[in-house]
């Protein structure tokens, strides 16, 4: 595959993600997206990344993550490797799980940082999945809202802007605040 046309800089923040190919499910049942977040400690959080904001979705991902060191491009290619090679297992099938590389866009203004926690954690809710945020259990959304004590993001980044929980809440329920128009294009459930 050729080079990432992009670099990635250490100490910079940047939008993660992938589909599956042919806009196909990634994920097939509760424990395939349990599974992929015990690989994204292994292979992500364990080595390159802070996750600061994530939602898996039934064929796509997202994460907001701050990178720690330059080896986030094999840590998403192990990370892909491991979970297609399980995928594959499972299900009896064969072949590639995603729609190539993962996909990255440097983050550099806080509000734009602000904006994509935003939408990331309203994805299953724009998608139909869910009415509320706290109902997909595939988020990071419960952590931020206080609802679930996981480790896995940190949402330290987001709360000091948002300045709390039930700030951050409000912050998502508010139909007045709609999502960038900067955002739009990397909507992946269409």
């Amino acid at each position: 595959m050729p080079r990432r046309e992009i670099p990635l800089y250490t100490g910079n923040f940047y939008h993660v993600y992938n589909r599956g190919n042919n806009r196909q499910n990634i994920f097939f049942e509760r424990e395939n997206y349990i599974y992929f977040l015990k690989l994204v400690r292994e292979h992500l959080i364990s080595k390159a990344v802070e996750i600061i904001a994530y939602c898996l979705m039934p064929n796509h991902y997202h994460f907001l993550v701050y990178l720690r060191d330059e080896t986030l491009s094999d840590a998403m290619k192990s990370l892909s490797l491991a979970y297609t090679k399980a995928i594959n297992k499972r299900f009896n099938r064969s072949g590639v799980l995603f729609q190539g590389r993962f996909q990255s866009i440097h983050i550099s203004h806080t509000d734009y940082l602000i904006n994509l926690s935003r939408y990331i954690h309203l994805n299953p809710v724009k998608a139909g999945l869910v009415k509320q945020p706290e109902e997909w259990e595939f988020s990071s959304y419960l952590e931020y809202a206080g609802l679930r004590a996981g480790k896995l993001p940190n949402t330290e980044y987001i709360k000091m802007q948002i300045e709390g929980e039930s700030d951050y809440q409000q912050f998502l329920a508010d139909p007045n605040l709609p999502i960038s128009r900067d955002l739009q294009p990397l909507l992946l459930d269409d």
